[in-house]
């Protein structure tokens, strides 16, 4: 039986400077030098750079967790459980399998290892799945069935995997796509409850979720969000008090470990490319999800993990095996991680050929696993069983930067077709991997650093056209500042640390992740668990790959003050020790500052409904100071570039870039003091992505509290 597809669903290069240095040098040294002379210069000249990447080692993203790469596995898969795929696994540094794959999740009964109205492969039962996870070093990511399932049923499987099989399965999603259950009127999700409300999962989460941890308290338990900018994100269903995500976390905070998204950049005819420039949007739309995490969670957000528990370029049809979407991969889950998820896992390990097509000069087969089924398309058969296709070596690649527990660091490239990704190592290097998806020319990258200092010519390994797997070049004539990264293709450069410098010369340990003990309007203080060897510790705030100390102190506290209202902030901490060298940094906190309590105006925007990339949202301003207000106006700047206004009412409406200015209308009568009167407009607004809330109003230029 041929394997099913993966249901369907809604979703939502820079100039280059090129010099010719050796062509002008070798001129002048013609009147200078003789032949010979001349030869031997232009030889050893090192092509421009044309691509300059900046590397801060100071500016931390996080610990790169042990479960960062991860892969999906599916029931319905016939070599799921191929020794092959354990060792392909293994070599790749994965560390997560999800089981029993995606959508099947909510048909599966997993101790008849049945799944009514789906097919269920041969030798796929939960022991044969654990057998590969354990012979890969991984652990499992586990779904609870909620379609056709019972809270009961869940916690049995609890009970049989870490009691009867002490397999200790941590983590333990409940249901997959729930919100494509039927409620917005698209259904792929199987779904046999009555109610298909958010708050009904959300009722049901917490019956899950006590079932489960009364088995094993120690267990993690994930529910299931839409992603920020992608149907159903937004969308209003009749009798709901607000849409998917903010109705599930205002009800599930307090009982779950996690929450589980998707991300695929588009539907079945979205190209490797188009998926790599949508890439863009993860970080802002990973930032929302954490955003709406801390509105309900509030003290107990920092726990509350996220996970990519599916990821890939498009949700099923073509350009899917070929050389652009392993470098979407590589790309892909490094940004992902970077962004605070702490696992990343590709959909899908096996999922069959579709539409056949030529890609970069190789036939691509529609196929969304990371190795071959072995199966055809006609008269089109992919290559033997569990070969792997470009996106396994795109996931292999980033395992080159590091292991669990080493930092993610900043990187930044000036060219937005060259990615690129560092990793400071616990023994002290430093790995950056660049990603060329120029697939004509050739980039000569100019490397720079900050906090680290390298001590000689680095370690290179190549993927590229021509290479059967993960290549060692020795003939590059690299430089720490400067290599060369083939068309379409990635490197990975690793560094030492020259003697004496970096983490590892100073006394001082890495201080503790800082918290955020108080926030206002233009203040935040923040404090972190102290380091040994520490003689003091500095605050910096980072913007990409450049941080600025912004606090330095001897104690394990600070107030961070002058900070404009409504800002967004991204900090670490180094240690010193007492002879001034740095520490490794600690983990970074971002936060927002408020409005102030005590303002002379008070504006409230609500967003009354949306559809993804789409929405409608009503504004009601207060003037609360002791005269009135005639032709006022509102500003507003939107936290993203992909947010706009595309009509209104009761206001006139101009945009700039990110900045909105309404302006009252010429009939409009004078905003009584002290709130005795309102102003309120309303208007459709556009998102390509996520759809964040403004953060900051004003009043004729003053900045008002949040209502």
């Amino acid at each position: 039986m041929p394997l099913p597809q993966k249901a369907g669903r809604l979703a939502g290069t820079g100039p280059r400077r090129l010099t010719r240095t050796a062509a002008v040098l070798a001129a002048a040294l013609a009147l200078l030098s003789p032949p010979s002379a001349v030869a031997s210069a232009v030889a050893q000249e090192a092509p421009a750079a044309d691509v300059g990447v900046r590397v801060n080692t100071q500016a931390s993203l996080g610990r790169m967790p042990d479960t960062a790469r991860g892969v999906n596995a599916a029931i319905w898969d016939s070599h799921m459980n191929d020794p092959e795929v354990a060792s392909l696994m293994k070599a790749a540094d994965v560390g997560a399998m999800r089981y029993p794959g995606g959508s099947y999740a909510d048909i599966y009964h997993w101790k008849t290892h049945t799944a009514p109205g789906g097919y269920v492969a041969p030798g796929t039962d939960f022991d044969s799945f654990m057998g590969t996870v354990r012979a890969t070093g991984a652990q499992p990511i586990l779904i609870a069935n909620y379609g056709s399932g019972t809270p009961e049923e869940a916690a049995g499987w609890v009970r049989y995997a870490n009691v009867t099989k002490n397999y200790n399965a941590k983590y333990w999603e409940i249901g997959n796509e729930i919100y494509g259950n039927g409620h917005y009127g698209n259904g792929w999700e199987h779904d046999e409850h009555e109610d298909k409300s958010p708050r009904e999962y959300a009722r049901q989460v917490r019956a899950y979720a006590k079932a489960m941890k009364a088995v094993d308290p120690t267990i993690k338990i994930g529910a299931v969000l839409t992603t920020p900018g992608q149907w159903p994100d937004g969308v209003v269903g009749e009798g709901d008090p607000g849409d998917w995500n903010h109705t599930v976390l205002s009800e599930v905070t307090d009982v779950i470990d996690f929450v589980s998204v998707h991300w695929y950049a588009g539907g079945s005819d979205t190209t490797a490319e188009d998926a790599m420039t949508r890439l863009t949007m993860l970080p802002g739309e990973l930032r929302e999800i954490r955003s709406q995490i801390n509105r309900y969670a509030g003290a107990g957000s920092p726990p509350l993990g996220i996970a990519l528990t599916e990821i890939n370029t498009n949700t099923g049809g073509a350009r899917l095996t070929a050389r652009p979407n392993g470098l979407f991969a590589a790309d892909a889950f490094m940004t992902a991680l970077e962004n605070g998820v702490f696992t990343v896992d590709w959909w899908n390990t096996h999922n069959g050929p579709d539409q056949i097509t030529t890609v970069d000069g190789e036939t691509d087969y529609g196929d969304m696993g990371m190795l071959s089924s072995g199966s055809c398309t006609g008269d089109v058969c992919e290559p033997a069983t569990n070969t792997p296709f470009h996106p396994y070596y795109g996931m292999k690649m980033t395992g080159e930067l590091g292991a669990a527990g080493d930092t993610l660091v900043a990187a930044a490239s000036s060219a937005q077709d060259v990615s690129a990704h560092a990793v400071h190592r616990r023994d002290g290097r430093l790995s950056v991997l660049l990603i060329n998806k120029d697939p004509d020319a050739a980039r000569t990258v100019g490397l720079e650093y900050t906090g680290f200092t390298p001590s000689a010519a680095p370690e290179v390994r190549r993927y590229a056209r021509g290479d059967r797997d993960i290549t060692d070049v020795t003939d590059g004539g690299w430089s720490a500042s400067r290599v060369t990264v083939p068309p379409h293709g990635m490197l990975t450069v690793t560094l030492a640390p020259r003697a004496g410098t970096g983490p590892g010369a100073s006394d001082a340990e890495a201080p503790g992740t800082p918290r955020l003990e108080a926030v206002t309007d233009t203040t935040a203080r923040l404090s972190w668990e102290g380091a040994r060897g520490a003689a003091r510790y500095l605050v910096q705030e980072r913007d990409g790959a450049h941080t600025w100390l912004v606090g330095e102190t001897t104690s394990t506290s600070v107030t961070l003050r002058n900070l404009p209202p409504g800002s967004t902030h991204t900090v670490n901490v180094l240690a010193a020790d007492a002879s001034g060298r740095f520490s490794a940094p600690s983990t970074p906190l971002t936060f927002t500052t408020g409005t102030p309590s005590d303002a002379t105006c008070v504006v409230t925007y609500h967003r009354d409904t949306g559809w993804g990339n789409g929405f409608v949202a009503t504004v009601t301003v207060q003037n609360l100071s002791a005269t009135p207000i005639s032709g006022w106006t509102v500003d507003w700047d939107w936290p993203t570039d992909r947010q706009s206004v595309s009509s209104g009412w009761n206001a006139t409406f101009h945009q700039t870039g990110r900045h909105v200015r309404v302006t009252a209308p010429e009939d409009a009568g004078p905003l009584a003091p002290n709130g005795g009167s309102t102003a309120s407009f309303g208007f459709v607004g556009a998102n390509d992505g996520p759809n964040p809330e403004p953060t900051v109003f004003r009043l004729n230029g003053t900045v008002c509290s949040s209502g």
